[in-house]
């Protein structure tokens, strides 16, 4: 199936994570034990999760970067093809083959690409452990085979870790498949400055942005379909630096789980089907859209 990089899209995949086969009925357990549930099936999943080929568009300022990606137990092995919605020139290519072989003939890039993917992993398993106690929650409504919920900071939680600071200060709403328990959407705004070292080492501002889709690629596998962070940082008193992520990830397609860098690489080299069909007006410029949720003031009452 050809896939378009039009926005849009993203809207559908939205809804479609929230598709069931039953709309659900009335939920009758409370918010934030619904919310711990979903982040056991979501830690249950990562620990076993299987292993997927697809294509990532990665779109900033400076344009937008269309890659390849294979997961191994070692770590993705990635390869740009496209630039700007161009294919790579013959220096580009020369360039990311001469990466690839620098992994694979390394084993000190191998260590360290190794140790980058776990350090992720351990981050998402992190991050994901903090929501059932970080938040106080209550259900918005359903919509689409959705439980749609809120969420602000627990005023009750120590956050100790600069990584659950800025998480904490965010509120916002989340998006659970009521069929499977599953997270299929979840978005935050940071609702006042958090400062670090009294402002002296760094501030993250009010007002920065994430938003987080999630689309069903198997009966147990979930993944990002998009992604987007906007976040405005000031570091040691001197520099203000946006940090801005907006990517978009398609044509999920499953690999055995025993490949190595090797092999993932061999894979790269054939060709991907599932690749997305460029689309002109997404090839120079970004489309960032803060999402409507979060243009409404995020308190309410916890829910009894």
């Amino acid at each position: 199936m050809r896939v378009s990089w039009g926005f849009a899209g993203i809207l559908a995949v939205a809804q479609a994570a929230c598709l069931a086969q039953t709309q659900p009925t009335p939920p009758i357990t409370p918010a934030g034990q619904l919310v711990r549930e979903v982040v056991y099936n979501e830690l249950n999943d990562h620990a076993r999760h299987g292993y997927w080929r697809y294509w990532i568009v990665r779109r900033s300022q400076a344009g937008s970067r269309l890659e390849e990606q294979v997961e191994t137990a070692e770590g993705p092995v990635t390869r740009l093809t496209e630039s700007n919605g161009r294919p790579l020139t013959a220096e580009g290519q020369q360039e990311e083959q001469a990466r690839l072989d620098h992994l694979l003939s390394s084993p000190q890039e191998q260590a360290r690409h190794l140790q980058q993917y776990k350090d992720d992993e351990q981050r998402i398993g992190r991050i994901l452990a903090l929501l059932p106690d970080a938040f106080l929650y209550e259900y918005a409504r359903e919509e689409n085979g959705c439980y749609r919920l809120r969420f602000r900071p627990n005023p009750d939680y120590p956050a100790h870790s600069i990584e659950a600071r800025i998480f904490h200060a965010m509120s916002g709403e989340l998006w659970v498949n009521a069929r499977y328990k599953r997270l299929a959407r979840l978005e935050g705004r940071v609702g006042d400055n958090v400062d670090f070292g009294f402002g002296i080492l760094g501030r993250l501002y009010k007002g920065g942005w994430f938003q987080l889709v999630r689309t069903q690629v198997s009966e147990t596998d979930w993944k990002t379909a998009q992604l987007e962070v906007h976040m405005s940082i000031r570091a040691l008193l001197v520099k203000t630096f946006a940090r801005e992520t907006s990517e978009e990830r398609g044509g999920f397609a499953p690999v055995p789980s025993n490949l190595d860098l090797s092999q993932a690489k061999r894979l790269l080299d054939q060709p991907f089907l599932g690749k997305p069909v460029p689309d002109q007006s997404a090839s120079a410029q970004p489309i960032l859209a803060r999402p409507t949720a979060l243009a409404s003031s995020a308190s309410f009452a916890p829910h009894k």
